[in-house]
């Protein structure tokens, strides 16, 4: 995580100040509970709330963990510094620092993805606006990056919207599957605490107890939440890719929108670089990154270890924070991406009606031609094209073994554009709805 593809708003999030503050609501929560239950005196609960609008002090806390070498411990000797020790003496009462260390990550991870569907709900739009813009948009459509049959731009973006609204909700099902919280004592067994006191704290703090913890929420929720971010992240360099390719010189279908004053080379200055999407191709890369450390979080032994700690420290800020830069720079490109219509068409007839050979191949069979030889008869009027620049429809009006099947009229109607567009209404209706 650099401040260089860090956004205030998530990165706020990760922040010391952030932490400590969610541990102290976890702890005022937690005595407020035990005081209800007659565990605590009720001014002892009181008092840990005089300290609601303290700011607590992030140098203290650190230069007292050096002494301790245990960061809660350390929070709690702060607290009790700013409170008074015989008021915060029944804080922490019957919990263990899993306790508070969890249910924090889980709060910061919600909220983070509170921030990434609000992301995704900006880059969906994007994603509409062209694609109803571009429904009749005709371009070339390719597969192993070679011309194959025409479709348009609008169904390109259309695609990338449909994938991107399964990422939306795959990320609300990782947000509730993450929300929970465990407040359950050491090995998770509530020996000394009781379960009411995690029932009043995840009210409180928006989640749901977590159902068995064994002194740690169980770690197969997070390898969850971060799978979901790293498939967000290959869904946002698939959108990339798509935008490099036609930013290429020899394909200019489209292009980044390039700024007045904006330079694409030190050395070149004609240069107008795809910088943004293969930007968003590496960033995609560190998200996936945190993918495989979260899987191998969810072996710990027995009721807990710490070799989760260390990693989660990394990976969740960085995940977070990097995915939330690249999903807003992904929607700035594509709001203000410039789109080349009359190159679409002009790449597609490059090869002179090469890419309608299904269309007469399908002809050739239906008039009785067997498919084997229908598919000889297409090839070898389409290798004309591909090697001599021939013009595919006057090659096949000039060969008789074509002409003894389907008329001239038959094989002109065959290269007419429209026939490829006519269920786009159909499949966007699929997309978006009536």
């Amino acid at each position: 995580m650099i401040p260089r593809y860090a956004r205030s708003e998530m990165t706020q999030i990760w922040e010391p100040a952030t932490k400590f503050r969610i541990w102290y609501e976890i702890e005022a929560h937690a005595c407020d509970a035990q005081a209800q239950l007659g565990v605590i005196p009720e001014a002892n609960a009181k008092a840990v709330w005089t300290a609601q609008s303290t700011t607590f002090d992030v140098e203290r806390i650190d230069e007292i963990e050096a002494v301790t070498k245990h960061d809660v411990i350390a929070f709690l000797t702060h607290l009790a510094e700013i409170i008074g020790n015989e008021e915060a003496r029944f804080v922490h009462q019957g919990m263990t620092s899993s306790d508070v260390l969890d249910t924090t990550l889980n709060i910061q991870l919600v909220r983070a993805a509170d921030i990434l569907l609000a992301d995704m709900d900006r880059l969906l739009a994007a994603l509409k606006k062209r694609a109803f813009e571009h429904k009749e948009t005709v371009r070339i459509g390719r597969s192993h990056g070679i011309h194959a049959e025409p479709t348009t731009m609008g169904l390109t973006f259309a695609r990338f919207y449909a994938e991107m609204d399964r990422n939306k909700a795959r990320l609300q099902n990782a947000r509730k599957e993450v929300a929970t919280g465990a407040i359950s004592g050491a090995v998770g067994t509530f020996a000394n605490i009781d379960p009411f006191v995690e029932e009043h704290v995840c009210r409180k703090l928006g989640l749901e107890p977590e159902p068995i913890s064994t002194q740690v929420i169980p770690r197969d929720r997070h390898a969850m939440f971060f799978a979901t971010l790293g498939v967000i992240a290959s869904s946002i360099e698939n959108v990339a890719i798509e935008i490099r390719h036609m930013q290429r010189t020899e394909v200019l279908e489209a292009e980044e929108f390039f700024s007045k004053g904006q330079k694409g080379s030190s050395a070149m200055p004609h240069k107008r670089n795809p910088v943004l999407t293969e930007n968003l191709t590496g960033l995609s890369r560190l998200v996936r990154m945190t993918v495989i450390p979260a899987m191998e979080n969810v072996a710990l032994w027995h009721e807990r270890d710490i070799s989760h700690s260390s990693v989660e420290r990394g990976i969740a800020p960085d995940a977070t924070v990097t995915l939330d830069f690249a999903l807003n720079r992904l929607a700035g490109v594509v709001e203000n991406l410039v789109i080349y219509p009359e190159t679409m068409l002009a790449n597609m007839n490059k090869f002179k009606g090469l890419v309608m050979s299904q269309r007469v191949l399908l002809a050739l069979t239906q008039a009785g031609v067997s498919r084997e030889d229908a598919y000889r008869l297409v090839q070898r009027n389409a290798m004309k094209v591909w090697e001599e620049g021939a013009d595919f429809r006057e090659q096949l009006l000039a060969d008789p073994d074509v002409t003894q099947a389907l008329s001239a009229e038959e094989i002109n109607e065959k290269f007419d554009l429209g026939y490829h567009t006519k269920h786009v209404e159909t499949i966007f209706s699929r997309v978006f709805g009536a």
